[in-house]
């Protein structure tokens, strides 16, 4: 029976193998990726890796499970209790779920459409559609369409592979960047007068 420190101890290394891979798959790709990349990355042997994980699949699943699932906790709580208001606190919360899981979300936005065979990418796939529609409001003219890909995928981009654009000294902390975010995305997500088609 294992002591709680070997638990522990196997926990830690399932979460920085996660940790890894989820920086690895966010900046070289799934695809350019191996498991040997992500051991090295850790500071852990391969056959650590596949102790704790079957394959790249599994690890790319485990690792971005917890931002799909919260995208889709935030999707049923707006989407169960619609009313005027809802939609900044809608914002906010997408925000906040951006900045927690900003390589996550990376991956799936950038990687969805290659990697939609997988189940948890294409529920990721789903969650973000859904999101569109929510943010949308039924008036997906193409500029609603452009403004929505614009927010989710410019913060995506922002809060990872933007992030190395930037001198260390000059980036914000994340209280700065959620305050930005939030007001910004409003602003982009704001209706235009006129649609368009």
């Amino acid at each position: 029976m294992p002591t709680d420190a070997r638990t522990t101890s196997r926990v830690r290394a399932a979460d920085e193998l996660k940790h890894a891979a989820l920086e690895q798959f966010a900046t070289v790709g799934f695809a350019g990726t191996s498991l040997q990349h992500i051991a090295d990355e850790a500071g852990y042997a391969k056959s650590s890796v596949l102790y704790h994980f079957a394959s790249k699949e599994a690890l790319l699943e485990a690792a971005i499970e917890p931002a799909v699932e919260g995208f889709e906790d935030v999707l049923e709580v707006f989407l169960s209790a619609r009313r005027s208001g809802r939609r900044g606190e809608l914002v906010d919360r997408v925000v906040d779920l951006l900045l927690e899981h900003r390589e996550a979300v990376h991956v799936f936005l950038t990687q969805g459409q290659s990697l939609s065979e997988l189940p948890v990418i294409a529920r990721a796939n789903v969650a973000v559609r859904r999101l569109a529609s929510a943010v949308c409001e039924e008036r997906e003219s193409v500029d609603d369409q452009v403004r929505f890909g614009i927010a989710l995928g410019g913060a995506a981009f922002l809060l990872t592979a933007g992030r190395s654009f930037a001198d260390e000294s000059t980036l914000p902390s994340d209280d700065e960047m959620r305050d930005a975010l939030r007001r910004i995305i409003a602003e982009i997500l704001t209706p235009a007068r006129t649609p368009s088609n």
